[in-house]
């Protein structure tokens, strides 16, 4: 895979287009031609290579120096996805009412439902540009030294803001039930989690039900599901790596990004799977993390400290945050094997999913530890 930066055209953020995931260029131009600024005849498509679910690209329409435009397009994976998963329409809707609220929202430009145009529907939005930090600080924040404190503040801040948005006020209330939010969490995501083990059968990626303490896991939250500590937004991927932040102000955040799976619910399960990935020391197949917790020696907050500044800002009772820490947990490697499957089905050739079987493992066994370590 081409490397960010690289190649005729690239950005620092954006490359070539990786094999078996270019656009039907003809169909994208007419489906454009017109409804949105720019100049649709001299269209140029790279890729967002970040991710491991949607396919974002970025699309340029003229040249920036003239009439030009950029956008990002957002549209599902390739291959069969599940039942009401990565749907498009609503993602570009959610962002229509919540964009107005918190604007670190981008705006929505145009929605295509027609799945002629690119084998799926897919959706415009404007282009915000900032640093996305992922596995280590990034040459703009390599002589800041204060730059991991204070991305870390951020990351906490901007949470504990997007719960705070007036959901009546919004028009958001209705895109999901609040009232036993828990209890559907829970249910929905073993679900998911069954449905993924028996997709992969008897590829043995994982180890027997016996030697995995999946379903304990899932047993005990279900046991322990607590009420619902209130009522909001609910961004439900909420990590550092959605976070665009500014190139010379990392307390500044530029960009939230991802709201796919979006919904009103607990705010505190939000704040489970941010410390999820706030806390995780590495990942199979890549290097130890030096963001988060793990590298709070080098200014990073641990997670106290991320605990600590969300229930600050917010107001926020997390006393019985370590349930919604292994819900997190458990809802992570739900997510993650089931894209793993799609791979291991041949449903994309991806190479960066190929360790995902592993993560999932980890995670689960973690949010086991987590349990036994509470009792």
């Amino acid at each position: 895979m081409t490397r960010p930066g690289t190649g005729p055209n690239a950005t620092p953020d954006a490359a070539p287009v990786r094999p078996g995931e270019e656009l039907p260029l003809d169909r994208l131009r007419e489906a454009l031609r017109g409804k949105v600024p720019g100049n649709a005849e001299q269209l140029e498509v790279l890729q967002f290579p970040g991710g491991m679910s949607n396919l974002t690209y970025l699309v340029r329409l003229g040249a920036p120096a003239g009439d030009g435009q950029e956008y990002v397009l957002r549209r599902a994976p390739l291959g069969p996805v599940a039942k009401g998963a990565h749907d498009m329409a609503r993602e570009y809707h959610l962002l229509e009412k919540i964009n107005p609220a918190l604007l670190a929202a981008p705006a929505p430009a145009l929605l295509v439902e027609d799945p002629e145009v690119l084998g799926s529907p897919f959706y415009l939005m404007e282009r915000r540009r900032g640093v996305i930090v992922r596995t280590e600080l990034p040459p703009e924040y390599a002589a800041n030294p204060q730059a991991p404190g204070k991305l870390s503040a951020a990351l906490a801040d901007t949470l504990a803001d997007t719960h705070g948005v007036d959901i009546d006020a919004a028009g958001l209330r209705s895109i999901g039930k609040p009232e036993g939010f828990n209890r559907r969490q829970v249910e929905g995501w073993a679900g998911r989690w069954r449905r993924a083990r028996e997709l992969l059968g008897g590829t043995h990626d994982l180890p027997e039900p016996a030697d995995l303490h999946d379903e304990e896991v899932i047993a005990w939250l279900e046991t322990n599901i607590p009420a619902e500590t209130a009522h909001t937004l609910v961004h439900n991927d909420f990590k550092l790596d959605n976070l665009m932040l500014d190139p010379a102000d990392p307390s500044r955040v530029v960009a939230l990004l991802d709201w796919e799976m979006t919904t009103v619910g607990d705010p505190l399960v939000d704040l489970g799977l941010t410390l999820t990935y706030w806390t995780m020391p590495e990942q199979p197949g890549r290097a130890r993390s030096v963001i988060g917790a793990s590298g709070s020696d080098q200014g990073y907050f641990t997670r106290q400290q991320l605990l600590d500044r969300y229930a600050a800002r917010s107001g926020r009772d997390v006393s019985n945050i370590n349930w919604y820490e292994v819900l997190g947990h458990f809802k992570l490697a739900g997510i993650v094997i089931q894209i793993f499957a799609r791979y291991r089905l041949g449903q994309t050739s991806d190479p960066r999913f190929a360790p995902l079987a592993g993560q999932a493992q980890w995670l689960i066994e973690e949010a086991w530890r987590r349990i036994q370590a509470a009792d």
